[in-house]
């Protein structure tokens, strides 16, 4: 089977020969003292018993699997994968930690980073919105880039960066595990944060599915219901919408009538629309 690229060789993928170091004897000591957190680190927030939990087992088993590190200046040491290591072995009280020494550029230190959180599922929605979203901005990277150093599609990491639009209530509600990304998306249907927000508290008190949170956008946006009046659709039609949306991944609408009909299809971003024409062309 050929080597798989991007998130399926972990840090091999981007500093090449890292985990050939730790078997052919590359690993050396390093006092804590003189390792630095990464400054582009997406992550942000560590359970605080997870720490204790993996700082009684290093008391007791040591540091099994070394931390890499990449020198920085004066005998400091950036990290590049490890951070609960690093901090689990600082609360434990050891003096030094087992390193793998790599040089690495600003951009290899947020891709590392990312990669290793994006393995251990450790990111929330927004940390890795933003994480993507340095990558874009400050490195210039394509949203098609980014996706194969992460190991995601394209219009997963085009989705995850449009959760960084939701007003600052819904992005809170997002990391608070108080809704899903579902309805994050849902929610970013309205244009103002205040519509947002009040679209929030239904979706929270009222325990609204994802569904249901996009029919309380689609009306509190002034997209009118269909009238009752109206004959019922051909199960036909409906049935083809659904498979069609489940097909693009996105919105399709068909209208059939005796002599033919129309099928509109709809995207939300540039990205979205490349990625309809690479899957309708």
């Amino acid at each position: 089977m050929p080597p798989r690229s991007g998130l399926g060789k972990g840090l091999d993928a981007l500093i090449p020969g890292g985990s050939s170091a730790v078997v052919e004897g590359g690993v050396t000591q390093v006092a804590v003292d003189s390792i630095q957190r990464n400054p582009r680190q997406p992550r942000q927030s560590f359970q605080e018993s997870e720490l204790d939990e993996l700082a009684a087992s290093i008391r007791e088993h040591g540091v099994i699997q070394p931390l890499i590190v990449s020198p920085a200046s004066n005998g400091i040491y950036t990290l590049i994968a490890g951070e609960r290591r690093w901090q689990a072995a600082r609360r434990a009280g050891l003096r030094t930690v087992p390193v793998v020494i790599r040089s690495a550029s600003d951009q290899q230190l947020l891709e590392l980073a990312l990669i290793e959180n994006v393995q251990r599922a450790d990111l929330n929605a927004i940390e890795e919105a933003e994480a993507f979203q340095h990558l874009v901005k400050e490195f210039g990277l394509s949203h098609e880039k980014v996706a194969a150093s992460v190991g995601k599609s394209r219009v997963a990491v085009t989705n995850t960066i449009r959760l960084l639009d939701a007003s600052s209530a819904v992005k809170q509600a997002l990391v608070d595990g108080k809704i899903s990304e579902g309805h994050a998306r849902a929610l970013l249907a309205l244009s103002s944060a205040k519509a947002q927000e009040a679209a929030l508290r239904s979706v929270v008190n009222l325990d609204l599915s994802v569904r249901q949170a996009e029919a309380l956008a689609r009306k509190l946006g002034g997209q009118k219901p269909a009238s009752k009046r109206k004959p019922a659709r051909n199960p036909n039609v409906s049935d083809i919408e659904r498979r069609l949306r489940a097909s693009l991944g996105t919105k399709v609408a068909l209208k059939h009538g005796k002599k033919g009909g129309t099928v509109t299809i709809h995207y939300y971003s540039d990205e979205e629309l490349d990625a309809l024409l690479e899957k309708l062309l």
